[in-house]
Protein backbone atom coordinates (compact mmCIF):
# COMPACT_ATOMS: atom_id res chain seq x y z
CA UNK A 1 0.00 0.00 0.00
CA UNK A 2 1.10 3.73 -1.11
CA UNK A 3 0.05 6.74 1.30
CA UNK A 4 1.90 9.19 3.09
CA UNK A 5 0.89 9.14 6.33
CA UNK A 6 2.35 11.60 9.11
CA UNK A 7 1.49 10.86 12.61
CA UNK A 8 0.80 13.37 15.44
CA UNK A 9 -0.40 16.68 14.17
CA UNK A 10 -2.06 18.06 10.64
CA UNK A 11 -3.42 21.76 10.41
CA UNK A 12 -6.74 22.26 9.20
CA UNK A 13 -7.12 23.89 6.04
CA UNK A 14 -8.46 27.47 7.30
CA UNK A 15 -5.78 27.32 10.03
CA UNK A 16 -8.66 28.00 12.49
CA UNK A 17 -7.07 24.75 15.16
CA UNK A 18 -4.82 21.96 15.43
CA UNK A 19 -6.45 18.55 14.84
CA UNK A 20 -4.47 15.23 15.16
CA UNK A 21 -5.22 12.58 12.65
CA UNK A 22 -4.00 8.99 12.98
CA UNK A 23 -3.44 8.86 8.95
CA UNK A 24 -2.56 11.70 6.48
CA UNK A 25 -3.24 10.41 2.80
CA UNK A 26 -2.44 13.27 0.03
CA UNK A 27 -3.70 11.00 -3.22
CA UNK A 28 -3.55 14.00 -5.50
CA UNK A 29 -0.33 11.94 -7.04
CA UNK A 30 -1.65 8.45 -7.79
CA UNK A 31 -3.36 7.65 -10.22
CA UNK A 32 -7.30 7.47 -10.51
CA UNK A 33 -7.13 3.54 -10.73
CA UNK A 34 -5.29 3.37 -7.60
CA UNK A 35 -6.69 5.96 -5.55
CA UNK A 36 -9.87 4.61 -3.56
CA UNK A 37 -8.08 1.06 -3.22
CA UNK A 38 -5.17 3.00 -1.21
CA UNK A 39 -7.85 4.61 0.69
CA UNK A 40 -10.05 1.34 1.50
CA UNK A 41 -6.55 -0.03 2.69
CA UNK A 42 -5.93 2.94 5.16
CA UNK A 43 -10.03 2.62 6.85
CA UNK A 44 -9.45 -1.42 6.96
CA UNK A 45 -6.40 -1.08 9.39
CA UNK A 46 -7.80 2.39 10.82
CA UNK A 47 -8.68 2.15 14.90
CA UNK A 48 -12.76 2.61 15.76
CA UNK A 49 -12.50 6.64 16.62
CA UNK A 50 -9.31 7.26 14.79
CA UNK A 51 -9.67 9.66 11.77
CA UNK A 52 -7.68 9.83 8.73
CA UNK A 53 -7.00 13.27 6.91
CA UNK A 54 -7.69 13.24 3.10
CA UNK A 55 -6.34 15.58 0.43
CA UNK A 56 -7.30 15.57 -2.93
CA UNK A 57 -7.35 17.75 -5.80
CA UNK A 58 -11.42 17.14 -6.36
CA UNK A 59 -14.00 16.58 -4.53
CA UNK A 60 -14.32 13.25 -3.16
CA UNK A 61 -18.09 13.03 -3.05
CA UNK A 62 -17.47 9.46 -5.00
CA UNK A 63 -15.50 8.32 -2.05
CA UNK A 64 -18.53 9.27 0.18
CA UNK A 65 -20.84 7.38 -1.52
CA UNK A 66 -19.00 4.56 -1.70
CA UNK A 67 -18.58 4.80 2.32
CA UNK A 68 -21.58 4.88 2.63
CA UNK A 69 -22.82 2.21 0.65
CA UNK A 70 -20.34 -0.41 1.89
CA UNK A 71 -19.43 0.92 6.18
CA UNK A 72 -23.03 2.35 6.43
CA UNK A 73 -23.52 4.48 9.79
CA UNK A 74 -19.56 3.56 10.72
CA UNK A 75 -17.75 7.11 9.76
CA UNK A 76 -18.05 10.15 9.75
CA UNK A 77 -17.43 12.62 7.10
CA UNK A 78 -16.17 16.44 7.53
CA UNK A 79 -15.41 18.78 4.77
CA UNK A 80 -12.33 20.73 6.22
CA UNK A 81 -11.25 22.47 2.93
CA UNK A 82 -13.61 22.55 -0.19
CA UNK A 83 -11.47 23.53 -3.18
CA UNK A 84 -10.59 24.71 -5.97
CA UNK A 85 -7.58 23.12 -6.10
CA UNK A 86 -7.20 21.15 -3.11
CA UNK A 87 -10.06 19.40 -0.59
CA UNK A 88 -9.68 18.40 2.34
CA UNK A 89 -11.78 15.71 4.46
CA UNK A 90 -11.67 14.18 8.07
CA UNK A 91 -12.70 10.94 8.29
CA UNK A 92 -13.36 9.31 11.37
CA UNK A 93 -14.45 5.57 11.69
CA UNK A 94 -16.61 4.98 14.49
CA UNK A 95 -17.33 1.71 16.27
CA UNK A 96 -20.16 -0.89 14.47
Amino acid sequence: MVCTCVHGIEQRGDARALESYAVTIDVRQFVPAVKHRTIFGVWDVLSCGARMLLINDHDPKPLYYQLAAEHTDEFEWTYLEEGPERWQVAIEKRQR
